[in-house]
């Protein structure tokens, strides 16, 4: 194997820092990256000790198994620079266990833990004057196959990396969302739970036709009726309805979110009702209509939560109120902006201090 092979020797550190560049002031998502990242390979049933380098291409051969044949999945991630100067990874334990989901359904082996968190630990200490400058870092670990060939066959070779880029808001304004009702994100026994690369890919299409119609993002539905809400763009829903928070359950077609899995349980903290349950397409429009549901908003790591301004169903729009700060979304937001920043006690095990 010669493609992104770690045989060749690259420098430790950045010769220098493109920090001073960056107008953290006008920051677009995903678009600078730190100085650094960590590698690893994965070859002849092993895992290589990862290796820090600075950010810049890798050698890749055309006919690299994951140009191919699609086996690549990722994980999105924060850290957060604390008032007393601590450099804070929001609950990568759960992280770890659903990086390792994910490259179980795509036949990719899994991380040993003192690999996976050595690896951010790793950046996260190399480049802490960004982490300081920005506030927050959005961390990807991410994984690829590598092998060459186009024989269609499991990869026996693989490459993990670590990506940082500093970030801001995901999004500046309340959403206009559209419910899709003829492409479909996931189908049940496919991969809709694993944060696959391939997910992301099949929802490109139907989400530039819905922008190009004035809409941020979708409403995905059921692969079989498109009667079921299950998810929204990349991020996890939920909606009040009749004060309580409801969300759909996580399953095989729906990710396993774990900003939506620590909303759920820091709302009961704030005096808010959870349940879990399957919501219609129509209950969600009548409960609109009626004034049951009187808040609908997308949950995920990147985004944290986005409120939602309008639902359209079948060319007919519905407004939701801007409930403002007295809105059950912004009172979340509050609780676990304050948590991630280690500004509020968090529950055992969501604060990792990386010293």
């Amino acid at each position: 194997m010669n493609t992104a092979s770690n045989k060749k020797t690259y420098p430790k550190k950045a010769s220098a820092s493109a920090i001073d560049a960056v107008d953290f002031s006008n920051l677009q998502f995903g678009r600078v990256f730190t100085d650094h990242m960590v590698v690893a390979f994965y070859k002849e049933g092993k895992w290589s000790t990862p290796k820090l380098r600075p950010y810049g291409p890798l050698p890749f051969s055309p006919a690299m198994s994951v140009f191919h044949y699609g086996q690549a999945i990722f994980e999105g991630m924060k850290a957060f620079y604390a008032e007393e100067g601590q450099s804070i990874l929001f609950r990568p334990d759960a992280h770890y266990k659903r990086i390792n989901r994910s490259l179980s359904r795509m036949a990719m082996p899994e991380l040993p833990e003192k690999l996976f968190m050595e690896s951010i630990r790793m950046l996260l200490k190399k480049d802490k004057a960004w982490l300081k400058r920005a506030g927050q870092l959005y961390v990807r670990p991410f994984a690829i196959a590598i092998d060459e060939g186009l024989k269609v066959k499991i990869s026996d070779t693989y490459m993990y990396a670590v990506l940082a880029c500093p970030v801001g808001s995901y999004f500046t304004k309340p959403l206009d969302l559209k419910i899709e009702t003829e492409y479909t994100r996931s189908a049940p026994g496919g991969v809709g739970f694993a944060k696959a690369a391939g997910n992301y890919a099949a929802s490109m299409l139907p989400t530039r036709e819905a922008q190009e119609e004035g809409f941020d993002q979708l409403i995905w539905t059921d692969a079989k009726t498109h009667t079921i809400i299950e998810g929204s763009g990349m991020m996890n829903i939920a909606c009040v309805i009749r004060r309580k928070l409801v969300t759909p359950p996580a399953g095989n077609t729906i990710l396993a979110g774990i900003t939506r899995d620590s909303l759920l349980t820091i709302a009961p903290t704030l005096g808010i009702k959870v349940e879990e349950r399957k919501i219609t397409v129509n209950e969600l429009i009548k409960g609109i209509v009626s004034g049951a549901v009187t808040e609908v908003f997308g949950m995920g790591t990147a985004a944290t939560i986005a409120s939602c301004a309008s639902i359209t169903h079948k060319g007919k729009k519905y407004l939701l109120k801007d409930w403002g700060e007295n809105s059950v979304a912004n009172r979340l937001f509050i609780e676990l902006d304050s948590i991630k920043r280690g500004n509020k006690k968090a529950p055992k095990g969501w604060i990792c201090e990386i010293k």
